[in-house]
């Protein structure tokens, strides 16, 4: 009883959400494309002409709203945006999207291979690890997807670069700030009007890479 109390809840609050009706209005797959587009806004990031990886990317908000701003004005797409998800995703025109786990090597050399040399001005990454609920496992799932995030950006970012991720605070977090600040000139938290209140995800904003991090990641290769 108390579980469908808190199903009927939850799906009262979702309906009346704000952010749930705009993205209905929009044509947004989903809420989150407005923690993408504050965080894009207030950090000056993606323009037309660059080259974009999303991880994470289904249901596919965020591909929807890097494809608008690669489009520019105009509406004719320019640059290039590739997406990668474990589940699938209906297309989204002008992106380039196939299905794989990103902790996967095979997956990761894939899109090595489709980016075939070409360097990347922004990684943007809403993975999150399906959780177990025991607070160690999920920790450590959640650091190891942004390190893995982390390492492909420093191996494929140009060196003015960013990267985006999606973390949560508790156990862990500061050990990827602390990964994100060797790798990076600039690292800031952003907390979107779009991320409800109660929930523990902060968004992670690192800028600049720095020459050592792309020469470690160039000899690990």
């Amino acid at each position: 009883m108390a579980k469908n109390r808190f199903s009927k809840d939850w799906l009262r609050q979702h309906m009346n959400d704000p952010y749930v009706k705009l993205a209905q209005q929009k044509g947004y797959r989903a809420r989150a494309a407005f923690k993408l587009t504050e965080i894009l806004d207030t950090e000056k990031l993606l323009k037309p002409g660059d080259v974009v990886v999303d991880l994470g990317s289904a249901p596919g908000s965020w591909s929807q709203v890097v494809r608008e701003r690669l489009a520019g004005p105009g509406g004719v797409l320019r640059g290039r945006a590739i997406a990668l998800d474990l589940l699938p995703m209906e297309p989204v025109a002008g992106v380039e999207f196939f299905q794989g786990d990103f902790r996967d090597d095979a997956v990761l050399a894939e899109l090595h291979e489709r980016l075939n040399g070409a360097e990347v001005d922004l990684v943007i990454s809403d993975m999150a690890p399906n959780l177990s609920g025991v607070g160690a496992a999920d920790a450590a799932r959640i650091q190891h997807v942004c390190e893995l995030a982390i390492e492909f950006a420093c191996a494929h970012l140009k060196p003015e670069g960013a990267l985006i991720v999606k973390a949560f605070h508790g156990s862990g977090f500061s050990q990827i700030v602390q990964h994100m600040k060797q790798n990076f000139k600039r690292v800031v938290e952003r907390k979107p009007k779009a991320s409800r209140d109660k929930s523990a995800e902060t968004f992670l904003v690192a800028k600049g890479l720095k020459a050592a991090a792309r020469a470690h990641a160039d000899a690990s290769a």
